[in-house]
């Protein structure tokens, strides 16, 4: 069973994420995440997908990009990882990603879409980790990661970008 690592397995500054997962089967964990995310994100209009709560915030359109633009990110630091392969991955600079998306123009059922299809490959991902593979480590970011603990960030640092959409965007409109 894939379950949530310990601090150990991966840079300190993703505990603010890895914190997040409640105890469990972290696929089972994904899995409930694509329905309850898609539930929230289909009962929102489309004006309510451009709301800002904030000025220089992003939309929640931009928000739920992020979260599949970073998923994409750590389902392939996981790969890599769980493969075996010690190529040092880089990190990436969450506004510079921002500055060259179109999340803006795209509607928002077109940006879940595209969400429930990164999950998806996630979660057809991790099927095919054997059990052995999940505790590899490799270096992302300049940290040491496993794989396991990238499935775990992952489901965290959707968690909480979702908890910010109901708690500051949703109480605003």
């Amino acid at each position: 069973m894939l379950i949530k690592p310990p601090l150990g397995e991966y840079p300190a500054y993703y505990e603010t994420y890895v914190k997040l997962v409640q105890e469990g089967n972290l696929a089972e964990i994904l899995v409930e995440q694509l329905q309850t995310t898609t539930e929230l994100i289909q009962s929102l209009t489309e004006e309510t997908g451009d709301h800002k709560y904030a000025p220089g915030k992003w939309s929640i359109k931009e928000v739920l990009g992020h979260v599949a633009d970073t998923e994409r990110i750590m389902a392939y630091r996981m790969l890599c990882i769980a493969r075996g392969d010690q190529t040092p991955l880089p990190g990436y600079d969450e506004n510079e990603y921002m500055a060259g998306a179109s999340f803006a123009a795209s509607g928002l059922s077109d940006i879940l879409k595209d969400y429930s299809a990164v999950r998806c490959s996630t979660l057809t991902l991790l099927r095919g980790i054997t059990e052995e593979a999940w505790l590899r480590t490799g270096t992302a970011n300049n940290g040491l990661i496993s794989a396991r603990a990238l499935a775990a960030i992952i489901a965290g640092h959707e968690r909480h970008h979702i908890h910010i959409i109901q708690e500051r965007y949703l109480n605003t409109v």
